[in-house]
């Protein structure tokens, strides 16, 4: 104790206050319970609590201080032009801006992640329902058609429900293509080149077509058109006067042996 008397006597300076600005006080009044806590009363271990006993003296230390700068007329607010060097670097700064953009971004896939989980559970919940429901209607039709089958029962009103639900579905599936008509190309062929018509049996003979003989060509039927007969067609003279292969000799004379 006595060597840190004569320490503290050695590095003290004879100032004034102005030059030292040290304020030693207790921590301010509590506004809540509206007394000043001691150091006692406060908790060590409780980060809160020993965080709030730091800013209450802070206060008391201000509230101290600043009547005597004013009174010494010291300013005590910053300038608007003020500069001050900050006590981190820009590149330290950028650096914690970069962890805290990746921090952020590693939350919103965490957080994309949960929603499609959440998504696909919600799916395999549905189709699952989906797939009990109708086992359970096929079970009971099967129990249905036994007791029929077993003579206990005598009525079909599984089949009913059946052929009704069907229809519903094939009277639904037609007002939807009637509501939906024809597509933008469809129509536009439809509107150059018209509706078609009758494919099936189009070139089938009628008792109108047998009695019009308008498009009749005697020439046409009797072989006599170009290229089938005549002189200049392949079944002319020149094709009479044709002498016949080696294969059709030897036939002949075969024969004629």
């Amino acid at each position: 104790q006595d060597g840190l008397k004569q320490c503290l006597a050695e590095f003290r300076q004879q100032l004034a206050w102005v030059e030292r600005l040290d304020v030693t006080l207790g921590p301010v009044a509590d506004p809540v319970s509206q007394n000043a806590s001691t150091s006692d009363a406060v908790d060590p271990e409780n980060d809160f609590q020993r965080e709030m006993s730091f800013y209450r003296q802070a206060q008391a230390a201000v509230l101290e201080a600043l009547p005597r700068l004013r009174k010494l007329q010291v300013p005590t607010r910053r300038p608007d032009d003020y500069f001050a060097e900050m006590a981190k670097s820009d590149q330290q700064m950028q650096k914690i801006r970069q962890k805290l953009k990746s921090k952020q971004e590693a939350m919103e896939r965490s957080e994309k992640a949960k929603q499609l989980r959440a998504m696909r559970k919600y799916g395999k919940k549905v189709q699952v329902e989906v797939l009990q429901r109708r086992q359970k209607e096929k079970k009971n039709m099967l129990n249905a058609v036994k007791k029929y089958q077993k003579g206990l029962t005598d009525k079909l009103d599984f089949l009913d429900e059946e052929q009704t639900s069907s229809q519903g579905n094939k009277k639904g599936s037609a007002s939807q293509r009637t509501k939906k008509g024809p597509n933008a190309k469809r129509r536009y062929k439809n509107q150059k080149f018209g509706f078609g018509g009758k494919k099936k049996g189009s070139k089938w003979n009628t008792k109108e077509s047998f009695n019009d003989v308008s498009s009749f060509q005697a020439k046409v039927a009797h072989n006599k058109g170009p290229g089938k007969g005549g002189r200049g067609g392949k079944g002319g003279k020149k094709a009479l006067n044709k002498r016949p292969g080696k294969r059709a000799r030897q036939k002949m004379k075969n024969r004629a042996r």
